[in-house]
């Protein structure tokens, strides 16, 4: 096994690389095993999937989510709701004359979680992350961008592979151009980060900042955006949170409102411009749909780029947020929309949900699956302006044909609506929790109390009705662009081999999480050639990394092997950055 680099130097050019150098080699061995519970060996399908209370209280109400390397999870609120319920360590408070409820609080915001042991360990934030974005860095540091009151200008970085057991926020006031709130995050493929919009913000500007431009007050190029202008509701808005997503030609394909744009960055130049969905329901905050770019399934050679795909599903109709304001709850959107941004006559093919849903969260599972959870069936985002909690996850299998596309599974018992989050998590759970609907904290006397609880969703394919995945994972790796990996895995005596053409091996980006968006969540599933039996129940598969930055963006990647439809547990494999 290659000893993985801790840290690498903080990216500082733009250049595109057009072309790849590609190796043939294998490089190491990724051990990752398939280990089945003895019992009902049947397809995982059958079943609804199971709920599992991880934390009765975490001490904050977890409105933003990551998942680090190194199985660890750092989850925050605001700093102005008032005192959370977990204290600083060490008599540690936090002075904040521009505070808008506690000027002095010694209480934490921020707190990591330690997957292996449960164990939370609280963090300490100076300045309001409130409706803030965040993107993992290649070197596995996380930004975290923008916020309110104090933070609005602010960047944030907390180092998640150093090792360090004290590890904190890092922050930089005043770093960003303008007031980022309600922006959202894109890691893009020279490893720099693209932070765009924010509430009346119509630009977009990056991370590691570019040469100052004229007009910027000093700060890094400021590069406006009509688009987000033009797309603009005059009274609710509903372009916050534009949905982002890398398109591996390397053009960004832009959401806002209910229409979509493709941006190449290294001209600043809208290429085209995509039909509005097709039902002119709005998707954006506050109308909060959520947004996935389907798995990218490689070719083998690396010479054709994969076919994307976006799915958009749920929001709330115009005049959803008005309505609320006054008391009368719309009900939310039951379509999804699906389009080749790519095509030559791209065009949204429009389906629907088992029930409506507003602020759900769409996670990509390592099966090429969406799950769909959290939310409301009426209403939109807001204080107080939601109502009918959807409890029930929704899980769209998009190669299914479309009477089969959506499949309902089992509720959780806990209401998740404004400010829940959920992501994938290295088992192959999906890690949900947040929902606060108040200006502060609030337990009693509301209708939905704040909820500071942290919940795992183990869908089907860990569900006790049919196997569950118990795996093992080597140490971190670290593979280039185009090399040939030897995954190594194990399928035990009482499950069927079913043959090579069933392994796929999948790298799967973990995304950073907050009011329905996942931003950079990415699923790349990687060419698998010759699979070799090495010992009883034991097999090498060589798979080829990604091709280019392009397809996925340089940093640290789940690898998951999955076996007729089964999934290992996640490996952490670091893509190093092309020089």
């Amino acid at each position: 096994m290659r000893a993985m680099e801790k840290t690498i130097p903080t990216p500082t050019g733009t250049r595109r690389t057009k072309t790849r150098t590609r190796n043939a080699t294998a490089t190491f061995v990724l051990a990752s095993f398939l280990l089945l519970v003895e019992g009902v060996v049947a397809p995982p399908w059958g079943s609804g999937g199971e709920w599992q209370l991880l934390h009765a209280s975490i001490g904050i109400s977890a409105m933003h989510m990551q998942l680090l390397p190194g199985d660890k999870v750092v989850m925050f609120d605001r700093t102005d709701f008032g005192p959370s319920n977990i204290s600083l360590p060490g008599g540690r408070c936090r002075s904040d004359p521009a505070d808008l409820a506690l000027p002095i609080d010694c209480t934490a915001h921020s707190v990591l979680l330690d997957l292996p042991t449960a164990a939370l360990r609280p963090l300490t934030l100076l300045s309001d992350t409130w409706c803030s974005s965040g993107a993992l860095l290649p070197n596995g540091t996380l930004l975290q961008s923008g916020g309110f009151n104090d933070g609005d200008h602010s960047i944030r970085l907390f180092d998640s592979v150093s090792g360090d057991p004290l590890a904190d926020w890092q922050e930089l006031p005043s770093y960003l151009a303008v007031r980022r709130w309600y922006a959202s995050d894109q890691l893009l493929p020279n490893g720099r980060v693209l932070i765009v919009g924010g509430r009346r913000q119509f630009s977009y500007e990056f991370f590691p900042s570019q040469e100052s431009a004229a007009g910027s007050g000093g700060h890094g190029a400021l590069f406006p955006f009509p688009f987000l202008e033009e797309t603009r509701d005059a009274n609710a808005e509903n372009n916050l949170y534009p949905f982002l997503h890398l398109l591996p030609d390397g053009t960004l394909f832009v959401f806002a409102n209910t229409r979509a744009v493709i941006l190449d960055i290294a001209s600043h130049q809208v290429l085209r411009r995509l039909p509005p969905i097709a039902d002119d329901v709005p998707r954006n905050y506050p109308s909060s749909g959520s947004s996935v770019l389907l798995p990218l399934r490689l070719a083998p050679g690396g010479t054709t780029l994969p076919r994307p795909e976006v799915l958009i599903c749920g929001g709330a109709p115009r005049g959803s947020y008005e309505s609320a304001l006054r008391g009368v709850f719309l009900p939310a959107a039951t379509t999804c929309g699906r389009i080749g941004p790519s095509d030559p006559n791209p065009a949204w093919i429009m389906e629907t949900m088992p029930m409506p849903r507003v602020m759900g969260d769409m996670v990509l599972l390592p099966t090429g699956d969406v799950l769909i959870v959290n939310g409301a069936a009426a209403g939109t985002a807001g204080w107080e302006l939601a109502r009918e909690p959807v409890m029930n996850p929704v899980l769209y299998s998009p190669g299914a044909s479309a009477e089969l596309r959506f499949t309902l599974l089992n509720g959780s018992s806990i209401p998740r609506l404004y400010h829940s989050t959920a992501l994938l998590d290295p088992y192959g759970r999906v890690l949900v929790g947040g929902s606060n609907p108040h200006v502060g904290y609030n337990f009693t006397n509301v209708t939905y109390p704040t909820e500071l609880s942290l919940e795992a969703f183990h869908p089907p394919y860990l569900a006790s009705a049919g196997p569950r995945v118990v795996a093992a994972g080597a140490p971190e790796a670290e593979v280039g662009y185009g090399e040939v990996v030897a995954v190594r895995f194990e399928v035990v005596a009482y499950v069927e081999w079913t043959g090579t053409g069933s392994v796929e091996v999948v790298a799967m980006a973990p995304g950073f999480a907050t009011h329905a968006v996942g931003m950079n969540q990415r699923a790349v599933v990687l060419p698998v050639g010759r699979v070799t039996q090495v010992g009883p129940f034991e097999y090498v598969a060589e798979a080829e990394a990604p091709p280019s930055p392009e397809v996925a963006p340089p940093g640290y990647y789940l690898w998951f092997v999955v076996h007729a439809g089964l999934p290992s547990q996640g490996v952490w494999v670091r893509i190093r950055p092309t020089p």
